[in-house]
């Protein structure tokens, strides 16, 4: 594809991407919902690190992904390697003139759609530490009225056991990535400002997200919290049994 860096093409077309079909077999479906032109905002579940590699593979379209600015600024040798990598395989810095991490994401989003790529977010925030669907935070909502690109939802299952979280090795399984149809939010254009209209779009892509993956669904817990409070409940455990 012309909109993709030769080294990107490389790894997905000659090296990295063939393997990943040959020896996971994912089983892919409605990848043809995804319009073959034009920004793209792909909303997807979050279960592992290996989403990342899945979900691009799937699509003849290279889909981008925001990523710490530290790793854009090529300091060294080994700081160099890691520029050209992230540079080349889809990632973009976010852009550090948003007051916070978040909003410079925003910024970094809405600029790679108005510039008609696909641009993918995971609307929970961080991976899923239970295999459950969280609470979407509502900048997927942000992004998508701001701009009025169509969102694709896309469900991927079974990475969280090629790649556990907390685990070295995984174990073999199939995955399976599913593209739902594009969702319009054109009729809430100019109201990105208000927040129950915010809180209805990201629910209503979480329940096309939660339609496709079939995962039991938080709808009042973020994951990060959800992650969190695991993590307290256990330390406290170990804390009695001491």
């Amino acid at each position: 594809m012309r909109d993709q860096p030769l080294f990107y093409s490389f790894l997905k077309y000659v090296s990295v991407g063939p393997w990943l079909k040959l020896f996971f077999m994912p089983k892919v479906s409605g990848k043809e919902n995804v319009p073959t032109e034009g920004g793209v905002l792909l909303a997807g579940n979050h279960l592992s690190y290996f989403d990342w590699l899945f979900v691009p593979n799937s699509l003849p379209r290279m889909v981008r992904y925001v990523a710490k600015a530290e790793y854009f600024e090529g300091v060294g040798l080994r700081g160099k390697l890691k520029k050209f990598f992230f540079t080349n395989t889809g990632n973009v810095p976010i852009d550090r003139s948003g007051a916070t991490a978040a909003e410079g994401a925003l910024i970094t989003a809405k600029r790679i759609l108005n510039e008609g790529h696909i641009f993918g977010i995971y609307p929970e925030g961080t991976r899923s530490h239970d295999g459950r669907l969280y609470k979407g935070k509502v900048g997927v909502a942000v992004i998508a009225i701001e701009t009025g690109v169509p969102v694709v939802p896309v469900a991927v299952l079974g990475t969280d056991k090629l790649a556990p979280q907390g685990k070295k090795f995984g174990r073999w399984t199939r995955p399976v990535i599913r593209f739902g149809e594009p969702m319009s939010f054109a009729q809430y254009a100019g109201q990105q400002g208000d927040r129950e209209i915010l809180r209805k779009v990201t629910d209503e892509i979480m329940d096309a997200i939660q339609a496709l993956s079939g995962q039991e669904y938080v709808r009042d817990t973020y994951a990060a919290d959800a992650k969190r409070a695991a993590r307290e409940a256990r330390k406290a455990d170990g804390g009695s049994a001491a």
